[in-house]
Order: structure tokens, then sequence, then C-alpha cells
């Protein structure tokens, strides 16, 4: 890193630029652009996910604070106000959603192989979505119920790693079992979901491809025992079954045998009855599998809590999408500074850090040296839950 450039200017630099000048060329993002380009843009709003800023006018002032250092720190044009109002309602947001895309694919390379505290040869993954409230007189276009807005955030979160792999944004009202029809199944991963993705057609599409699922029974599905395993009762296990499904449609959209596990949750008392199509694994390894699947909740939790997607700069799809995927670059580009240059730090403290040193003039991995032994950390919780990033 070299001495004398600001802190923001060395972090772009781990960016791959020409894949973003690919992103914006693919969709005209700089046509007839007099103002503000779109990698200005991006900085801009990666500036103020860094920092916390919250509206325009808060985003207007920083820059206007830190003006003489902006263009040493990459940033060239800034315009008014409105001018970034104006390019994330109408620059088409998939340069930043396949910008993102683009860093999920490095995040992959650099974690692949990493554990997650359960000893498992194929990669997994856990399915789940967030809902994002929205007033529905500003964004009609996300209406959710009668008089309520919200986009949902679907996510596919790797285990090994915990960073997203696939994002899909909707209106709210789009049911979460419709994502499996837009993903793509690798054979021999493992895909983690609740029982709201318990539709057998399409589970029956990820057996096809070679994949396994795991998920939670429902009450009515009505099933045929064939055969039960022994289980270790002190482990929390009750039953391990192999079954098939009974009901007239199940059975036709889910031909092939099931296995069914029981297990009493130790910490919640709760009883659990989860379906998978892997025959192979240890029944608690199963159990343990659906646990974590909690990891995607907590990564939905710290998107939430320390990047900005409930307040919007922008009212149009065009606009909530661009912040959104741009917050989730971001979320990204910590994971990947993190294990390139094997820091030890939480996620939440890279950005404290970040924050108070972004326009610094002076080594980055210094300031992480001098600033870490300043700051607390106040979410142990995140902490402790994502050990892999």
């Amino acid at each position: 890193m070299n001495q004398g450039r600001t802190v923001f200017a060395q972090l772009t630099d781990q960016l791959p630029r020409h894949e973003f000048n690919r992103c914006v060329e693919r969709y005209r993002g700089n046509h007839r652009i007099r103002r503000m380009s779109c990698w200005d843009q991006y900085l801009i709003m990666m500036f103020a996910q860094i920092t916390g800023m919250e509206s325009l006018r808060e985003i207007a002032l920083g820059l206007q604070v830190q003006s003489e250092k902006l263009y040493h720190s990459g940033i060239r044009s800034t315009g008014a106000r409105s001018t970034l109002a104006g390019a994330n309602e109408t620059r088409d947001w998939r340069i930043f959603g396949d910008f993102a895309q683009i860093l999920i694919r490095d995040a992959s390379t650099l974690y692949a192989g990493e554990t997650f505290g359960i000893e498992l040869d194929q990669t997994a993954f856990a399915l789940d979505s967030t809902t994002i409230d929205l007033c529905l007189a500003l964004f009609p276009w996300a209406k959710f119920r009668r008089a309520k807005a919200a986009v949902k955030l679907h996510t596919l979160l790797a285990l090994q790693g915990n960073y997203p792999t696939v994002v899909i944004i909707t209106p709210g009202k789009v049911h979460d079992v419709n994502i499996l029809d837009q993903l793509q199944f690798d054979a021999g991963s493992f895909y983690i979901m609740d029982r709201g993705y318990l539709d057998f057609d399409r589970l029956h599409r990820i057996h096809r491809h070679g994949a396994f699922f795991v998920t939670r029974s429902k009450s009515n599905t009505q099933l045929e025992r064939r055969y039960s395993s022994l289980v270790d009762k002190a482990s929390g296990l009750r039953f391990d079954q192999t079954v098939i499904l009974s009901g007239v449609r199940s059975i036709q959209e889910y031909p092939d045998a099931l296995r069914r596990i029981g297990f009493l949750d130790p910490d919640t008392k709760k009883r659990l009855i989860f379906l998978t199509n892997n025959m192979d694994l240890p029944a608690l390894t199963i159990a343990r599998l659906y646990r974590a699947r909690w990891q995607v909740e907590l990564f939905f939790k710290w998107i939430k809590q320390h990047l900005h997607i409930k307040a919007f700069f922008g009212v149009s799809e065009n606009a909530v999408k661009t912040q959104v995927w741009i917050a989730i670059s971001v979320y990204v580009m910590v994971a990947i500074f993190k294990k390139r240059f094997h820091l030890s730090h939480s996620p939440y403290t890279i950005l404290q850090i970040l924050d108070l040193t972004i326009f610094e003039k002076t080594p980055i991995l210094q300031a992480f040296a001098k600033q870490s032994l300043q700051i607390q950390e106040h979410d142990t919780h995140n902490q402790q839950c994502f050990q892999g990033f």
C-alpha cells in the first residue's frame, strides 16, 4: 500500500476496475453522461455505506467537508445532490448488480475450502429471504399488502465463508418458493431452507440435478414409513426414517424416497422434523446443517444493522435496487479485504476502522493496526456467529 494515498483510495484499489467498466459498457451506463460517471456514483454510494450516511443531504455535506481529498481518493466528480439522485434513479441497476456478482465470484475463490463448524466435503448453502418495509405512497411499485409496500431480499448464502452467492430482489408479494425456479443447483452441494420452500415438485428438481436439500416437514405432510434406523436419543435425535410420500399429488411430484429425521432441540426443547434426499450423512449432521441455516438470518440482521438498506436515497425501483446492490457489494468487498490481508477483525470492526480513517493518508494495514487497539467491539454476537467471515 502506498503511503500518502488515502485509505479510501487504497481500498478501492482492491476492486477490479476493468470488470466494472465492462459492466458499464454492457448497459451503456456512461452514454451521454456529462457529470458524475458510473464509477464516481459507485464510489460516492460506497462512501455513504461505509460512513453511515442516511440522506442525500448528508452525503453532499460529507463530500463538501472532504472536498480537498476527493480527487486523490478516486472521486473525480461529485456534482449537486440532484445529480446523485438522478443517477440512482436512471442508471441501470444491473451495472451494480453484475459488478456485485463479480465480487461474489472473487470471494468464492478466496473462501474455497473454508470450514463452518461441520465436517462436510461438499459446499453448503442456506436459502432464505428478508422483507424491507417501504411506504406505499412513495413506493407504489412495491405493493405488498393493501396499505403496505415492501421489497424482499432473497439470498443464497455460502456457509463456508458466510457470503451471498445469489441475491434476487423482488416486490414483497412474491412468494419465497418461486425463487427456486430461478436458481441453478450444483451437483453434490447442500441447499438448506425452511419449510416455506416445501414444494415437492421443485425439491425433486434439486434431486434430479444431483444436489441435496435439507428442509423441515409440515404437520400435514402425508408420508409412509418404509425403514427406520437406530439413533442415539442422548444426542437429541428421535428417529431416522426412510419414507415415501403418500399424498395423491405429492407422490406424483416426488416419486423417490426421502429421509425423515426427528430431533429435539436442546436449547428450545422444540421438536423438529427434517426432510432430506441425502441418505448417507449421519442424522445428527443433517440436524446440525439445518441449524447452520441461521447464518443467513444473521447475515440479514448484520446488513440491516451495519449497512443502509432501510432508508433509501430514491423512490424508484431502479434507485432501490441500485442502493441494495451497492450495499451487498460493500459487504462482499469487506469479506474479500478481510481474507486477502488475513485480518482477524470482525466485519463490523473493519467497517468501523474504515469509517474512522477513510480519508487519512496512511498505509491501510497500518491504520488497522493502530485503530484496532482503540475500538471496542459492540457486536460480539455477530463476531461469534460469523467466524468464517
